[in-house]
């Protein structure tokens, strides 16, 4: 199978200095592109005189992740992409892992390795970690990281599985699902699209995998910094979005429990005197009830969330229960 590694850039030589060269070294078996988002600094420039062999696509504007990779993906071939975050190490073998199940297979539409946190290879990544899941509001969180908790990787989820989602900061799919699908949805712009998307291959009756087999460490905030209130206002916008156009029962009973609890974590900004954070928030719902009608018509007819969604509370659970390691979560199925 073809292998297209996919690194989408915007303003970020920095961060290609540092990561890129253990991509070039580490993935022998793919072909290697950069997707530049319009950048305004010297990236195209340094690729092209310190990685003639890594191939450049240059989109006209800045559309985020989601347009981003839509555009930089429509020319490519290759049988699997992998979708690389900039600010990402990649190991040994990382993509050997990733092909054979592909191969092996034939359900499996999506893939994600082992995430480590690149400042302590010791722990486990925000973005992904070892794998995504849901709770019955669209809240996400990870297999060894709940909200800002992450474990240390001790080898505790060391075995292949079905997961919910799949991180965007190494995301491995099939090309015929992602051209079926129409790849991501342009209005998410960045944060959760890759939810979306991995909601949309479940309702294909398809499987997204973690592997333990491949690892690779990010750093995190590459684009944008967790401390930054526009991550914070897509976060919680596309969340809803998520459970609007995504569940076909009990949508709007769960709209309205969902924005009663980001109400909650909107007063926690303001105790904390993170006021920006909180206005990012109110933000994100004014944006939701703008894009409200456009995304409904987009409405999944057939999604039983039920089917989906792994615990009914993971806010319930953490800050209520105390449970922050994934292992002492029951599941609801």
């Amino acid at each position: 199978m073809k292998v297209a590694v996919v690194v989408l850039n915007w303003n970020g030589k920095p961060l290609l200095e540092e990561f890129l060269p253990s991509v070039v070294n580490n993935s022998p078996e793919a072909e290697i592109y950069v997707a530049d988002n319009a950048s305004t600094d010297d990236s195209i420039e340094y690729l092209k005189e310190n990685f003639p062999k890594v191939k450049i696509i240059q989109n006209a504007i800045n559309g985020g992740y989601a347009k981003g990779y839509n555009d930089a993906l429509k020319s490519l071939t290759e049988s699997i992409f992998v979708l690389l975050n900039s600010d990402v190490e990649v190991t040994n073998n990382w993509l050997k892992p990733i092909v054979s199940i592909f191969e092996n297979q034939s359900d499996v539409a999506a893939i994600q390795p082992k995430i480590k946190a690149y400042s302590d290879k010791t722990k486990f990544e925000y973005a992904g970690a070892a794998g995504g899941f849901l709770d019955e509001y669209a809240y996400p969180f990870c297999r060894g990281r709940i909200f800002d908790h992450t474990e240390i990787d001790r080898g505790q989820y060391d075995h292949e599985c079905d997961i919910f989602w799949a991180s965007g900061a190494c995301f491995a799919i099939r090309r015929e699902v992602y051209e079926h699908l129409n790849g991501f949805d342009e209005d998410y712009f960045a944060h959760q699209e890759e939810i979306d998307l991995c909601w949309r291959i479940h309702q294909l009756g398809k499987q997204v995998k973690f592997t333990p087999e491949s690892t690779v460490y990010h750093l995190g905030g590459g684009t944008l910094q967790s401390s930054n209130p526009r991550k914070t206002f897509y976060n919680f916008r596309n969340s809803l979005f998520n459970i609007l156009k995504n569940t076909s029962e009990k949508t709007f009973r769960r709209l309205f429990f969902r924005l009663l609890l980001d109400a909650i974590a909107g007063l926690h900004f303001l105790s904390q005197g993170r006021f920006r954070h909180f206005s990012a928030i109110l933000q994100a719902h004014f944006s939701f009830y703008k894009y409200f009608f456009k995304i409904k018509a987009k409405r999944s007819k057939n999604s039983n969330f039920k089917k989906y969604y792994y615990i009914k509370s993971i806010v319930w659970h953490n800050f209520v229960l105390g449970k922050k390691h994934f292992n002492l979560l029951k599941s609801n199925k």
